[in-house]
């Protein structure tokens, strides 16, 4: 009987103290955060865009990995047609993400 009353009680509490908090769903979009530091200037962006395109070089992978990966990328239709147009590095990171190894 006691834990009973102890279980009331805090649920007592947690309904008290949640009652005084904001509803965050009734924010207007006027009080809502500002997003200045989402944007970056288009020279640092490109910077930073030519560093991750030049960790995953063909050269850097070898031709176990390579076929690995064609032998996934051969499983589906979409994937094998841009690997014969793009490669197989694009064509694998198009359709399944990064590359694991």
């Amino acid at each position: 009987m006691k834990s009973l009353t102890l279980l009331i009680f805090c649920c007592m509490i947690a309904a008290c103290l949640s009652a005084g908090l904001p509803d965050t769903k009734s924010v207007s979009p006027a009080e809502s955060p500002s997003d200045d530091g989402v944007f970056v200037k288009r020279d640092v962006a490109s910077t930073v865009v030519r560093q991750k395109r030049a960790g995953t070089a063909p050269a850097d992978l070898t031709v176990a990995q390579l076929e690995s990966l064609r032998e996934v990328c051969e499983a589906n239709l979409a994937c094998e047609d841009m690997m014969d147009v793009s490669g197989i590095i694009a064509a694998y990171t198009a359709y399944y993400g990064p590359i694991p190894y």
